[in-house]
């Protein structure tokens, strides 16, 4: 892969963007498919995947205890496990990538041994104590000295039985890995929400899903209690959508641009929650003046960046999980969005306000100056941030390569559509 450079500066195109585009694979579900077929006994094919930094840290991971992950094609890979994960020889490393390590942390809980999850520095203030609660409940030897990485398990392969609580309120990957490690219970596991709250629901879907699709048998008692019976998983071939998040990144360039760009799927297809967010930029440049952003939250600083050219301010609640992503992104947006214009966006609690501007694209090419966005090593930053350089002059994006982590194709995609980048420094 080409190295990209130090930062790009965006040039509006002239022209409306228009074009065909293929997102690339879901991220979420291709760590959901290869966690489950490296837990499966058998040789699983997983086609239209995702290849980027996250899944590749969550292939490498499963290596590591012994799976055979290859990768044939760009878009494939093909898992051969016999159904158990081995103790590895060093604590598995998955940088920033919230699913791989979430999801890991209850899944290791089958080794027969000890096994180390840990991250970057990131990740190493990414709270999981919820999670290592909930598996210390169940009988698990799980330790977490800090409630974040590095987590300590020493399993005895098998995820044990009985009823687990979570708090889900923080991240539903929590209730997720509780869910995909279920069936290597010794007996049935029922996992219950201690609240009504939990982020993004529709991902717990997903995760049913996928679990079905390789032959787990789950109940669901009443809104917020599954049972797992204890029948392992069985290899099975899947076929990955692609990826919702990235999709609105394309739907948001054509809001902006008044442009066309066909992805070859409709958002009515897509599995995804952040899909949700397709009916909200169709109604740019009058999206709502209140956005509720929980069951979509990655695509929360897409419509951020669109609100602001939208004709009336708009007030994004329900987001005080972003502030636990891989970056704080309330805040990122917030200050980033101040950079383009002083007071474009605003902290109030957790809530995030843009006071919208129809005409800031015009008033701001008067102005004549670069703005260097800095982007947090967050992919979702850069990505959405980026959008702004499609309307307003001057948009430099520091550190595009950190796109890599979810969408590595990103740059070559609003190159192919007509934008012109850059390289700055």
């Amino acid at each position: 892969m080409t190295a990209l450079p130090a930062a790009y500066a965006i040039t509006p195109p002239s022209h409306p963007l228009v074009g065909r585009v293929s997102p690339p694979g879901s991220k979420s579900i291709t760590n959901r498919a290869l966690l489950l077929a490296a837990l499966a006994n058998g040789t699983s094919h997983l086609s239209g995947a995702l290849k980027s930094k996250d899944t590749e840290l969550m292939a490498a991971a499963l290596r590591q205890m012994g799976v055979q992950v290859e990768e044939p094609d760009a878009t494939s890979f093909v898992v051969t496990s016999t159904g158990t994960l081995q103790a590895p020889d060093a604590p598995l490393f998955l940088g920033n990538a919230g699913t791989a390590t979430r999801f890991l942390t209850a899944a290791v809980a089958t080794v027969n041994g000890t096994v180390v999850v840990d991250g970057d520095a990131e990740m190493r203030v990414r709270p999981i104590g919820p999670l290592v609660e909930a598996l210390v409940s169940l009988g698990i030897d799980a330790k977490s000295p800090t409630g974040c990485p590095p987590v300590t398990i020493r399993g005895t392969g098998s995820f044990g039985q009985g009823r687990v609580e979570i708090d889900g309120g923080l991240s539903s990957q929590y209730v997720s890995a509780l869910l995909m490690a279920a069936p290597l219970g010794a007996g049935s596991v029922e996992i219950a929400l201690t609240g009504s709250d939990i982020g993004a629901r529709g991902y717990v879907d997903l995760t049913l899903a996928a679990m079905r699709s390789f032959g787990a048998r789950v109940e669901q008692i009443d809104a917020g209690t599954w049972r797992v019976a204890p029948t392992g998983y069985t290899a099975s071939d899947l076929l990955i959508e692609p990826d919702a998040s990235a999709a609105t990144y394309l739907w948001g360039a054509a809001a902006l641009t008044g442009g066309n760009i066909d992805l070859g799927v409709e958002a009515e297809a897509f599995t995804q929650p952040d899909a949700a967010a397709q009916a909200v930029i169709a109604q740019f440049p009058n999206m709502p003046a209140v956005i509720d952003g929980s069951q979509m939250q990655d695509a929360v600083p897409t419509l951020a960046v669109l609100a602001a050219f939208n004709n009336y301010p708009v007030r994004f609640v329900g987001i005080a999980n972003l502030r636990v992503k891989e970056t704080d992104r309330v805040h990122a947006v917030a200050t980033e969005l101040s950079r383009i214009l002083p007071g474009l966006g605003t902290e109030e609690g957790d809530d995030l306000l843009v006071a919208s501007d129809p005409d800031l694209a015009s008033r701001l090419a008067q102005r004549n100056s670069v703005v260097k966005i800095e982007t947090y090593h967050d992919h979702r930053i850069a990505m959405a941030f980026a959008l702004a350089g499609l309307r307003i002059p001057g948009i430099v994006i520091l550190d595009p390569a950190c796109t890599g982590k979810t969408y590595p194709g990103y740059w070559d995609m609003l190159a192919g559509l007509g934008v012109k980048l850059t390289p700055a420094s």
